[in-house]
């Protein structure tokens, strides 16, 4: 942290007229406002949009607001004080009501439209006047852009209320799925995986029917209608620009659907590098030049991302073009998951299918990649040298993604330092080995990597997180003579890794340069617990938190929310026995809990 961002964190914000005075709408000042849209911001009906880059909105408050959760970590590194998250004009601001914000804060937020594209497939369907003009944020609402400590922020109510994209829902939010994208957000940012931040969460008195599913349903979709309370989430991101939404714009260029359509394309992607990209990226430079740029950070950052993803086990779920940030983090927390048992086809959505599976996600990845250059292709028409580039970029994804996926599980593994050109052949026997062995073992993917970092004498440790009997096997190649000699082959690949570490060390001091990695298994250790975390938000523990919420008791909520932050901690034997264990066998396919339908 800077000496200037010390200085500004220490005077901390306790009311809502300090924090407006940090306010920056650069979204609403620099980008084309929907010609057809009121300026009151009361604009709930569904209709087409046919140009421009937002809609103004003015949020619809829910009723009698009260106070859920605040993300403490979050709030203490924007500078706020955790006061400010129970002060009535907080409180009213975030659950929707504009009307009494001081200046330069603005009375009115905004939505913004986008396209859809499903693994690469563009669709128009679902739409509902079958144009594509209606889709869009349906319940999320911007409601404040500000510059805090040199960062840009925009800040999202999440459940809202109606916009013009609503397509005929009641744009709200219930407290389960609130809850959920509460708590992820915050687990995700404390697992070191970029993703969208968690702000605040109100609950209403008022509440709505949401089809869901019955106790222990096997059903794959929801089976019954029940009463939900609202609630409102704010979440919290450099921007909110997805790949769709850059979809949309270059759809209407290749359509010649209106007079502005190239210009509108063109200012939304340089919108996109000042908002995320402006440190890597020289505005000075000529366009065609700066999208060259922009493809390749993006590909550097999705690709990044996944191997994140994957890394703890995080299945999105819907990873849609439209939910894919053009920032390269996560975004849009609706039937995603963490797995239990390690599952390559593990996906908590019910339509998901396979191609948004666990281990699909890099082939998903692309897909928005391959959406993502098609939507920047159209400024780079007449730019033949750089149409070259271009294509040499986005042709080069799946080597990235390759390379990050192999970096990825070197480090889960101990093998950072690894010398792979001497040793790749029986580094990969040892890896197709395991993949294998965790699949017929049904291994709990946390806890199995968890253990396997504590460097164990032999397999003894790694049976908490098999979910099968080791005595299980053809003939006298049992699970557990196998699972014996791959640690024993792992091992002797962690005594070369250290091996060539120490070698490297030694030229390093040679040349006075400051270059070392871990020269014990203790060393090791300590590097895998840094990339193997003990704690995931599995949703049979998110269960129970909110249905206690429901009734008004956030006791488990709050103490799912600091141990979910503490991701790689060892924390106290109590938190451990409750929180570092296998799933039930009884929860194995019930309906909301083993997975979900798109109403979460």
């Amino acid at each position: 942290m800077s000496n200037r961002q010390s200085q500004q964190n220490s005077v901390k914000i306790t009311t809502l007229t300090q924090l407006a005075s940090s306010a920056s709408y650069s979204l609403l000042d620099t980008l084309h406002r929907d010609p057809d849209a009121t300026s009151s911001g009361i604009d709930y009906q569904p209709r087409q949009v046919f140009s421009g880059h937002y809609v103004p909105v003015r949020p619809t408050p829910i009723a009698n607001p009260k106070y859920v959760a605040h993300s403490k970590n979050l709030f203490l590194e924007l500078g706020f004080d955790d006061s400010l998250a129970t002060s009535p004009d907080f409180v009213r601001l975030f659950s929707g009501d504009l009307s009494q914000v001081p200046e330069p804060m603005r009375q009115v937020g905004w939505s913004t439209g986008y396209a859809l594209s499903i693994y690469g497939t563009e669709y128009i369907q679902q739409c509902p006047f079958q144009t594509g003009n209606g889709y869009g944020d349906g319940r999320a609402i911007s409601v404040f852009e500000a510059v805090i400590n040199d960062q840009r922020w925009e800040m999202q109510l999440k459940g809202g209320g109606r916009t013009p994209y609503c397509r005929g829902a009641d744009g709200r939010a219930v407290l389960r799925s609130s809850i959920r994208e509460f708590l992820a957000q915050e687990h995700m940012h404390a697992l070191g995986v970029p993703t969208s931040r968690s702000l605040s969460l109100y609950v209403s008195t008022d509440k709505v029917q949401r089809p869901w599913y019955s106790e222990d349903s096997r059903s794959e979709n929801p089976d019954i209608l029940i009463s939900e309370p609202v609630a409102i989430t704010t979440r919290v991101a450099p921007s909110f620009i997805r790949v769709g939404q850059l979809e949309l714009f270059a759809r209407r260029v290749r359509h010649q659907e209106h007079a502005n359509a190239l210009q509108e394309l063109e200012k939304i992607v340089l919108h996109l590098i000042q908002r995320e990209y402006a440190d890597v990226i020289d505005k000075e430079l000529p366009l065609a030049a700066q999208i060259i740029l922009l493809a390749k950070e993006f590909r550097s950052r999705l690709t990044s991302l996944i191997g994140q993803w994957i890394r703890v086990g995080f299945c999105q779920g819907n990873f849609n073009s439209d939910n894919c940030a053009a920032g390269g983090y996560t975004l849009d927390y609706g039937p995603f998951g963490f797995c239990d048992v390690f599952d390559p086809q593990y996906s908590p959505w019910t339509g998901g299918g396979l191609h948004f599976s666990l281990m699909n996600q890099p082939n998903a990845a692309q897909k928005n990649f391959d959406s993502f250059c098609s939507a920047l292709r159209p400024l780079l028409s007449d730019e033949h040298d750089f149409l070259r580039q271009f294509d040499e970029i986005q042709e080069g994804f799946s080597n990235v993604m390759h390379t990050q996926m192999n970096t990825m599980w070197a480090k889960k593994l101990g093998f950072e330092h690894l010398n792979m050109n001497n040793h790749q052949q029986l580094y990969n026997s040892m890896l197709s080995e395991l993949d294998k062995l965790m699949k017929q073992t049904k291994v709990d993917y946390t806890i199995f990597f968890r253990e396997l970092s504590s460097i164990p004498d032999d397999i003894t440790p790694l049976q908490k997180s098999f979910y099968s009997d080791l005595a299980e096997g053809a003939g006298e190649q049992t699970l557990n003579h196998r699972w014996k000699a791959w640690l024993d082959d792992w091992k002797v690949l962690i005594n070369i890794s250290i091996s060539d570490i120490s070698c490297d060390n030694s030229i390093a001091n040679s040349a006075n340069n400051n270059v070392s990695g871990p020269q014990s298994t203790k060393e090791i250790s300590t590097h895998m617990k840094l990339v193997n975390p003990k704690y995931i938000l599995r949703e049979w523990f998110v269960v129970p938190a909110y249905q206690q919420a429901a009734e008004g008791n956030y006791e488990l909520l709050h103490e799912l929310q600091d141990v979910m932050t503490q991701p790689y901690a060892e924390l106290s034997k109590d938190i451990e026995e409750k929180y570092y264990r296998l799933k039930p066998t009884q929860l194995f396919e019930v309906g909301g809990v083993s997975h979900l339908s798109c109403s979460s």
